[in-house]
């Protein structure tokens, strides 16, 4: 059944035919049963806040299809972008396993599908399942490294085209790849990608241009190609 965004929704974990590798996807057939018994699907169009910094945790959310980028933000409205999730994770994991209120904030950049689970449903269930308990464990460490990493790129690199140079990097290792080149979609406009590394949208205009000049980049529309990744590692310094 067709969304109104387009999504194929489909309320069948056991079913479904966008099934990856993410953190339910490969579990047992009882455990799928289980979690179709507590999830609820549902689909959100671009620009939809999923949950809000700072609010009570109400549950849990799983990333069908879709990218999801998670910020939190200053009193004076200041913004910083922490991650882009991508389908398969678990969103508001340690809100919801903790009963902490929600440390980021949740905003689609892309039609998604979601599935919502509440806090206590998914306690149980992860309790119940081991195989469950095992994925928790997996995606908090992944979340956890990825924070490392983002406070490694707004710590440690001095200037505004390492940073940059970084954050390309860390986004063609999970895009498609061959032998001598790497193509990334570009999920963030230039104001969201200043946000991403704690600079100004001008800068990030600026130095896109200069990768650009120096062939360190080519641009097509949204997607971007990374002609040698050793020319823009020694950009980033690595």
């Amino acid at each position: 059944m067709k969304s109104p965004y387009g999504l194929e929704l489909n309320d069948s974990c056991k079913n479904c035919e966008r099934r990856t590798d993410g953190f339910f996807c490969q579990m047992s057939p009882s455990a799928l049963k289980d979690f179709d018994a507590i999830k609820s699907a549902a689909t959100y169009p671009k620009g939809a806040i999923l949950f809000m910094e700072k609010q009570d945790a109400r549950g849990v959310f799983v990333l069908c299809e879709g990218e999801v980028k998670l910020s939190i933000s200053s009193a004076e409205g200041k913004t910083l972008i922490m991650r882009v999730a991508k389908s398969g994770e678990i969103l508001g994991l340690l809100a919801g396993m903790s009963g902490a209120p929600y440390e980021v904030t949740a905003e689609t950049i892309r039609p998604c599908q979601v599935a919502f689970v509440r806090r206590e449903d998914f306690q149980r269930f992860v309790a119940k399942h081991p195989e469950a308990s095992q994925g928790v464990t997996r995606q908090m460490t992944l979340q956890y490294q990825a924070a490392c990493e983002q406070l490694h790129t707004l710590g440690l690199s001095v200037t505004a085209h390492e940073k940059l140079a970084r954050l390309l990097l860390s986004w063609s290792d999970s895009s498609q790849q061959n032998k001598n080149e790497n193509r990334i979609k570009l999920p963030l406009t230039h104001e969201e990608i200043a946000e991403f590394i704690g600079t100004t949208r001008e800068t990030v205009t600026r130095t896109l241009s200069d990768f650009k000049n120096r062939h360190l980049v080519t641009i097509h529309g949204s997607t971007m190609m990374i002609p040698s990744r050793t020319a823009l590692e020694a950009c980033a310094n690595l």
